[in-house]
Parts: C-alpha cells; structure tokens; sequence
C-alpha cells in the first residue's frame, strides 16, 4: 500500500491523495481576475490526479498584490470568476484551495519575464508597497511606507473578506501565505521588523499581528473546512528566522485553529544562502510536525516518486507539494502511480493512454 496514494482528511475534507499542486505565480491576470489560462493551467492538474490543486498567490488588495499581472480575490466580481475553476476542479477529483496573500515590501513589481523588478515610482501601472518597516527587499529600491495601526486593521480586514469571497468561490481550503519575505512573513523576521511597537520587537511581538490574521480568517472560514499557512521554516540569513522560531510560530498556528503547516524557507532578503538539493526543505517539515504537533507538508526540488513516497511514508510530512514538477508534467501523479506500482483510475477520455505494464 503506497503512503503517498492513500487518502489523507483535515476536517470535513477528504484529498484523494498526498500529491498537493503548490501555489504558482502565473503573472497572466487583468485587474486580479482569473481567466481562460488559470482555468487550463489549474485544470489540467486535476486531470492529472493531483489531491489538491493550489491557485497561486492571491492578492486581497490591488496593492497586495507582487505584480499587476497577480490574480486577486477583493470583488464577489473576482469571486465568481474564480467559481467555474473551482467546479471544474472538483468534478475531476481534485479539491481547490486558494492561496491568500499580501505581497508587502516586494508588491508593485515586472512579470520575471520583465525583469522581476520594482516598478518605477510614477509609472501607472506601478504603486507604493506597504512593510512592517521602511526597508527595501533591494537596498537599491526606494523603502516602503511603513504601515500605520488603522492600515493594520484594514490589511486584517482585507484578509477576512478573502476568505469569505473564497467561501462563495466554492474553494474548500485556504492558505495564508506567510512566506518568502511578503507581508506576514515581513512581520515575522527581525531581518525586515523593526517596529518598536505592540507589533514588533521580541518574537512574541513580531508573531502577534500574523497571529491575529490567522484569527480572524480562522472565525470567518467554517469550521469544517480546513486552513493551511505557509511558512519560510528559515531565512537562510544571519540574524534572521530560524527553524527554532518556526516550530513555537507552528505551535501557536496549531492552537488558532490551522491545520497544516506548509513548509518552506528563504525569500525574505536577497542576500540569503540558500542550501540547495532534492528534498531540501524535508527536515523542516518533520521537525515542524514532530515538535509542534500538527500536520505538515513538505516542499522543495521533490521530484522522483520514489523520494515522495518515503517523505510520507517515513512521516517527515503529511503531503507533498509540487511546484516545477508539476509545470513540466501536470499527470505526475498519475506517472508517480504507475512507477509506484498503484493502479488509479485515470481520466476516461485518456485511459487509451494509460501503461498496461
């Protein structure tokens, strides 16, 4: 029996298997509205046999978001875009979650393909990027506006009425996006808060304001459907994030109701040094389950079958989650199957296609 290719339930929801699409930028949006590439881009992972197929960063606010070309979620008009995706989603077997996000100090940037860089002051398509503190991403950028208490609110705000267009959506999870040096991953670091207020300082006061946002989302997302956070479990920096931080953050986010801990790690400075090879990230995801006691999901240059059945079976995580695995092979889960020795069904317009040894 494959661990990987088992069942896996948080709350009332049921993933067909361990195999999770991680939430991909497409930068392909007009105005944060999905349209006909999401719907092929997403689709086709269901059809692929994903368990839970991830939209990408999502921002909650035009200015949430890390380029004008990122989907967003701040209209029931945004909603109802997103709603024929998420039925197409689940028809094929796949659960759809969303993930929630505000891009702070690194918002108002090019498409890579444009060069991934700050968007000029002035230019129309650009705006000012919000931050726990007035320090640039790129010491070459102009700093951020510090973010006031009723600018606070409003961010929460913005967050919770996310997840409750989410809900109209027909989405079944949610993921707060507190990584890669956005906005609630800002707040975290002691590397971009500097904040000598309720908000800042010690750890306990740089996790309170992430803390309240998953709070407040938790209270407006039923019950029965569950709440994912991602986490950059380090930022590979001196003084810096550290995995030690991580496992009392996951511990806290456990207690406020989050079900699954997505772990990965870097993206707040520039500068980090990053330790790079397959499965990477794993030992996060194990410490993290093992010590804060809550499920977890591991990320990271995964992309043999053989490895990922081990993460799980071997309970270093609970799922996996693919990110450029999954762009060069949408069906990777249904070639993960066959090499793992598993039969699952596959879609039955292309079961002519499915091996037979």
């Amino acid at each position: 029996m494959s661990a990987l290719f088992s069942p896996f339930m948080l709350r009332s929801v049921t993933f067909r298997n361990r195999i999770f699409v991680s939430p991909m930028c497409q930068y392909s949006s007009a105005d944060g509205m999905p349209n006909e590439w999401h719907l092929v881009h997403l689709g086709a992972r269901a059809v692929g046999g994903a368990g839970l197929v991830m939209v990408e960063a999502t921002g909650v606010s035009p200015e949430g978001r890390i380029s004008p070309g990122d989907t967003g979620l701040w209209s029931e008009a945004h909603a109802d875009a997103f709603a024929p995706i998420v039925r197409f989603l689940h028809e094929h077997g796949a659960v759809a979650g969303i993930q929630l996000a505000h891009a702070g100090r690194k918002a108002s940037t090019r498409a890579p393909w444009d060069g991934g860089h700050l968007i000029p002051a002035g230019d129309p398509q650009g705006w000012i990027p919000l931050a726990p503190s007035p320090i640039p991403f790129r010491a070459e950028d102009p700093p951020p506006h510090a973010l006031t208490e009723d600018q606070l609110g409003m961010i929460e705000e913005q967050f919770v009425r996310g997840a409750r267009l989410a809900l109209r959506a027909g989405f079944r999870v949610i993921e707060l996006h507190m990584a890669h040096g956005y906005l609630l991953n800002e707040f975290l670091s002691p590397l971009s808060n500097r904040r000598d207020d309720a908000w800042g300082g010690d750890r306990e006061g740089r996790m309170r304001f992430p803390l309240r946002v998953t709070r407040a989302v938790r209270a407006a997302w039923p019950h029965e459907l569950p709440l994912f956070v991602r986490i950059s479990a380090t930022d590979w920096a001196e003084g810096g994030w550290t995995l030690d931080d991580s496992v009392v953050f996951a511990a806290r986010l456990r207690e406020e109701g989050v079900d699954l801990i997505d772990c990965s790690s870097g993206g707040l400075v520039a500068h980090a040094k990053v330790e790079v090879g397959p499965g990477y990230q794993v030992p996060f995801a194990r410490r993290i389950r093992a010590e804060a006691r809550v499920a977890t999901g591991a990320v990271g240059l995964i992309t043999e079958p053989a490895l990922a059945e081990e993460i799980v079976a071997g309970g270093s995580a609970d799922a996996i989650l693919l990110a450029r695995a999954m762009l060069d092979d949408p069906h990777w889960p249904l070639h993960a199957a066959h090499a793992l020795g598993v039969d699952v069904p596959w879609p039955r317009q292309y079961r002519r296609a499915k091996p037979t040894t």
